[in-house]
């Protein structure tokens, strides 16, 4: 099992704060693992589990030339023992990212897919066709979302948010596992706000609503996503961003990249300039990982 490290709470300091009167807290759940950081421990911990358990030796996942799961799948499974396959969405450029790059030095076979193929994913003659060019494989979806990741989150839930005292959690949204485990273990009464950071995201206010209610066997009515914070699509940023997020770092000591929490933190400053959260309000953000998203 891979080792998980307990990670700070920290309060952030900004004059909007004190003008709307609000308390914003950041979970740095980026400090849980040097490598398989963020919500990423969380969504491959029963995975993983589930893969040794029934003794399959390889990994075989899904994602873009960015992904966050790709590279955290990667060095899991290393630090695991396990051979991995990386399913990538697009053509082959050289040289490697950063985060290619890493997953290949960890032993991912990084087999690069058309977009068009790559739509296929979900269907089981897809599916067979790689299990005749690879072989056995344990399959992870892409983003690692399933019900085994949502179980994953629903716990991390439980053991570490429940703990806090906050109204109201926010956190990025990429394909909704983690958000649907979020919503399945906190109690209702506390308001939980998804930022999506793919352009149109409107869909996945129903990818989620199926993760929470297949998982759970339950509907809940106290969350949202908000879909207008993407800053031009997955793995795309302004320079409204990058000044943002420099800001976070000068003014907090807070890292942030530009793929996930990035977005997430920026859309919520928004909101509170737009007087969104109610005077006295306790936020809590999550930050989900990805900072070697730094350097890109």
């Amino acid at each position: 099992m891979l080792k998980y490290a307990e990670t700070q709470i920290i309060k952030l300091k900004n004059e909007l704060l004190k003008e709307f009167k609000l308390k914003i807290l950041v979970k740095r759940e980026d400090e849980n693992h040097p490598l398989v950081s963020g919500n990423k421990w969380w969504k491959l911990k029963y995975n993983l589990e589930e893969a040794q358990k029934h003794g399959h030796h390889t990994l075989l996942t899904f994602g873009g030339a960015f992904s966050n799961h790709i590279y955290a799948t990667a060095a899991a499974a290393k630090e695991l023992g396990l051979k991995t396959i990386g399913i990538i969405r697009g053509e082959k450029v050289l040289p490697l990212n950063d985060t290619l790059s890493f997953a290949a030095k960890c032993g991912m076979n990084l087999h690069f897919v058309s977009r068009e193929e790559y739509r296929t994913k979900h269907s089981g003659e897809y599916i067979d066709c790689l299990h005749k060019q690879f072989g056995d494989f344990y399959l992870i979806p892409e983003g690692g979302t399933n019900e085994l990741a949502v179980k994953g989150c629903a716990e991390f839930a439980r053991k570490k948010l429940s703990k806090i005292d906050f109204d109201c959690v926010c956190l990025p949204v990429g394909t909704g596992g983690t958000l649907a485990g979020i919503i399945s273990g906190l109690p209702t009464e506390k308001k939980i706000i998804g930022f999506s950071v793919l352009k149109n995201g409107e869909f996945l206010n129903e990818e989620v609503k199926n993760l929470v209610k297949n998982f759970s066997e339950k509907e809940f009515s106290n969350w949202h996503i908000e879909t207008d914070y993407h800053f031009g699509g997955y793995a795309k940023k302004t320079n409204e961003l990058d000044q943002f997020i420099l800001q976070m770092k000068e003014q907090n000591d807070l890292p942030l990249e530009f793929v996930y929490s990035g977005k997430m933190v920026a859309g919520v400053f928004d909101l509170i300039s737009k007087n969104y959260f109610s005077s006295g309000a306790k936020i809590l953000m999550l930050h989900t990982g990805g900072l070697r998203n730094l350097g890109q």
